[in-house]
């Protein structure tokens, strides 16, 4: 018999949605909650669902996060639950994080009464996608009256039945924009009536990419990549509007600031020299997520009573970028990594891909550890 929660996560693989157009999910999970008889608010950001346990409870408020949208890419995997929407696939996870949260409301709210404090299960939109659901729902006062929150990441690093966990920063920061350049179209046999844009993305992309070869430090870890460019219509005329979408990785809040301020100097430099005009356009900023000392310490022991203390792992930081920062930037926060990897299975491949496969196995643990947290903490935590 397939438990509640691989259910609930294949019912989400099959309808998966982009960043803030999540109807079909926000349909389940409120007939789901309503099943529960557990009360819920969309009045957070754009596309939130907040549902509480214990709202009269206001002692002690824990928060579980799980983001809900997915990313579009073209599944690969043939499953009987593969996506029923084409282009578009959970090819992260979030699908598995929704109902491992959603299994844990479940389970949470039937022993309400014993729960002495009142939990929110935040269900997040646009992860994926700027501008992030998470920074919406923060400026909205989603954190306002919880106290504490933690969430939880799959990952492939890991094998089913471990759990990756450590304190302090867990990744880098992770901007997104995207360069315009404006010039003007002319006949190819008239180049010198025209202002190239193509011409200027290239150069553009030639001076950023020297600019961080040179002037920064090479112990500094820095990502920039550019993953799409449009522009043009045929061969023979002069572009004259091009789009450039980037993302730059660091590991360090100032020098992301540094860097950014340097590429728009570049680009506006190049408009200015070329004679036409380039802009720079920011689409989304996440933050670094810092796992707090004190959260880092409880979620270990809660995982170590359901996996063990021998398959809670030491996770080292990377340059992946996440929007759980804003949460866990206002009220001390956790995020762990739950290992869904299955060799036997082929189950290897890391997310953003379309051959992403998870142990489903797994998803009793995830729900478990959230259970456990709640439990061994909702006669409140001290900070000091």
């Amino acid at each position: 018999m397939e438990s509640y929660v691989i259910k609930a996560r294949r019912q989400l693989h099959m309808y998966p949605e982009i960043g803030f157009d999540l109807d079909k999910t926000l349909t389940f999970l409120k007939g789901e909650l309503d099943k529960m008889g557990v009360e819920y608010t969309e009045k957070y950001g754009k596309s939130g669902l907040v549902a509480t346990v214990n709202p009269e409870k206001t002692n002690f408020t824990i928060g579980v996060r799980a983001d809900m949208d997915a990313l579009p890419i073209k599944e690969e995997c043939d499953v009987p639950f593969k996506s029923k929407i084409d282009g578009q696939m959970h090819a992260c996870g979030h699908d598995a994080h929704t109902a491992m949260a959603l299994d844990a409301c479940r389970r949470i709210n039937e022993m309400r009464e014993k729960i002495n404090c009142r939990v929110k299960f935040i269900f997040q939109p646009a992860e994926e996608y700027p501008p992030s659901g998470a920074k919406l729902m923060a400026a909205d006062g989603v954190m306002d009256d919880i106290d504490c929150i933690i969430a939880l990441h799959v990952d492939t690093a890991y094998d089913a039945g471990q759990i990756g966990l450590s304190v302090g920063p867990q990744n880098a920061t992770s901007d997104g924009f995207h360069l315009e350049f404006y010039g003007r179209s002319a006949h190819v046999a008239h180049q010198e009536k025209g202002i190239d844009a193509i011409m200027m993305a290239v150069k553009a992309y030639t001076d950023i990419e020297f600019m961080i070869a040179k002037e920064v430090k090479a112990a500094d870890p820095v990502i920039f990549n550019v993953g799409a460019i449009h522009g043009g219509v045929t061969n023979n005329i002069i572009c004259d509007h091009v789009s450039m979408y980037c993302t730059l990785r660091t590991q360090k809040d100032e020098l992301a600031e540094s860097i950014i301020e340097k590429i728009k100097k570049i680009v506006a430099s190049v408009g200015d020299s070329s004679g036409g005009r380039a802009e720079f356009v920011e689409d989304k900023h996440y933050p670094i997520v810092h796992n707090n000392p004190k959260m880092t310490e409880l979620v270990r022991a809660a995982a170590a009573k359901v996996v063990g203390d021998d398959h809670v792992l030491p996770r080292i930081r990377t340059m992946g970028g996440e929007d759980f920062s804003y949460f866990a930037n206002l009220k001390p926060g956790c995020m762990f990594r739950l290992g869904v990897r299955n060799i036997e299975k082929g189950y290897t491949v890391a997310v953003h891909n379309g051959k992403f496969q998870i142990d489903e196995s797994a998803l009793e643990i995830g729900s478990d550890v959230f259970v456990q947290f709640l439990l061994d903490n909702m006669n409140g935590i001290s900070f000091e």
